[in-house]
């Protein structure tokens, strides 16, 4: 063999094991640890549940917080855009998608605005879920006085590290007023769910205590993404009581303990005595997963969840999501898919009194890989609330029964059994 092809092959080999190694290690992420399911010792009712939430998975539940749901993005976006025309310090803004379009183009006018009248401005994209987005808006922000970044974007030094994304959705005014749920800003969430080209989805905007912790939140990415520490009056300003609910803003990321988000739905499950509502956009649970709603059941906890039906933006998931029903549908789940839109709510209401919010998807990748946020509420009247909303969406939803499970095609079978070997990756 010809020394310059020995060195061809050798450099080849090289390169295809290093891109195998990023590979591995880019999926070998942030695997969770939790494999037994979370014992039930109290209900979400019990000062004993307030503090293991507060304290084993951090930050304190606050007292005092005003938390307002607004359903879907005729409701959600006027308020959000409202909040930063109105913005006199600050405005902090992180989103896994920004994409193009006349949503964007309103929140980029609504940003420069602002930016142009001394209020200062930073905004985190996720570089890969807002691909997107028109390298011209980008610039159009960065002209106008926009600290603008992408989170993770693609180079070298980060490879082993790219399939680690920020998923968080949070928008905070002057250090007072902040936003959360599941929405990205795209033409896709504008609307009232009319059809499948608006998309069903609720945001939640809060003021009181929580805030300070929805900002640092934002702060903690700001700080990766940058290396720049903000913080003063502007951002953290006092916050005094709006409202009686109990609140608290708890972030996970595979660095800071990726297991995290997994263990507030698990606790959040075990702790149910009556009822559990949870309206999720991309759901595929593990083992342990299943056998804590299982044991749920057992103690006569009524479990209903509304997954997205034909219309969704992922046909994979929800392919490896019914390889995941048969447990589930034969102790007692009601499992119903939503019909009229794709259904990108991530909400869970336990007992009517406690309520999580925010980015985090019931599977591996949120619990695992992503950098996620939620907004956690222990208020009675404001879970009722969202219960009735949950009965609202069942009514245009679809009940999948344990026969229609079990009698679907077998190419069906097939493919999503195949689908849910990989359900760790989605």
């Amino acid at each position: 063999m010809k020394p310059g092809r020995r060195t061809r092959i050798v450099a080849a080999v090289v390169v295809v094991t290093a891109l195998a190694v990023l590979l591995i290690a880019n999926f070998s992420l942030g695997d969770k640890k939790i494999d037994k399911p979370v014992e039930s010792l109290y209900s979400v009712a019990d000062p004993h549940f307030q503090r293991t939430i507060g304290t084993m998975l951090g930050p304190a539940l606050l007292p005092g917080n005003r938390v307002e749901a607004l359903v879907n993005g005729d409701r959600f976006f006027p308020a959000m855009l409202a909040a930063i025309r109105a913005a006199r310090e600050s405005i902090t803004l992180e989103t896994y998608i920004y994409w193009s379009g006349k949503i964007g183009d309103e929140f980029v006018a609504a940003l420069t605005e602002r930016a142009r009248a001394g209020v200062r401005v930073h905004v985190l994209l996720d570089w890969v879920g807002s691909g997107k987005i028109d390298k011209a808006v980008f610039e159009q922000m960065k002209a106008a006085g926009i600290e603008v970044r992408f989170y993770n974007p693609l180079r070298f030094s980060t490879l082993a590290q790219m399939n680690n994304r920020t998923h968080r959705k949070l928008l905070v005014i002057d250090g007072a007023i902040g936003f959360t749920g599941g929405a990205g800003i795209a033409d896709e969430w504008t609307g009232d769910a009319q059809g499948p080209d608006h998309w069903r989805d609720t945001q939640f905007s809060v003021r009181g205590p929580a805030v300070g912790q929805m900002q640092a939140a934002f702060m903690e990415n700001w700080i990766e993404a940058t290396g720049v520490v903000l913080h003063g009056e502007a951002y953290f300003p006092p916050l005094e009581h709006r409202g009686s609910a109990r609140a608290q803003v708890l972030v996970s990321s595979p660095g800071g303990g990726g297991e995290t988000a997994q263990l507030l739905y698990l606790l959040s499950i075990a702790s149910a005595a009556k009822s559990i509502r949870m309206s999720a956009a991309y759901f595929v649970p593990d083992n342990t997963e299943v056998q804590t709603f299982v044991a749920a059941l057992e103690r006569g906890v009524r479990v209903q969840i509304i997954l997205p039906g034909p219309h969704t933006d992922s046909a994979i998931v929800r392919r490896a999501s019914r390889s995941e029903w048969g447990k589930l549908l034969r102790a007692g789940v009601e499992i119903y898919e939503y019909q009229p839109t794709m259904y990108h709510c991530k909400v869970l209401v336990v007992d009517d009194m406690w309520t999580s919010v925010g980015s985090t998807n019931f599977d591996s990748r949120s619990f695992s890989v992503n950098d996620e946020a939620n907004l956690n509420i222990l208020d009675g009247p404001f879970a009722a609330a969202q219960a009735r909303i949950f009965e609202e969406d069942l009514k245009r939803s679809r009940r999948i029964t344990l026969g229609e499970w079990e009698n679907r095609p077998w190419t069906e079978k097939l493919w999503e059994h195949t689908l849910g070997l990989l359900s760790s990756q989605l």
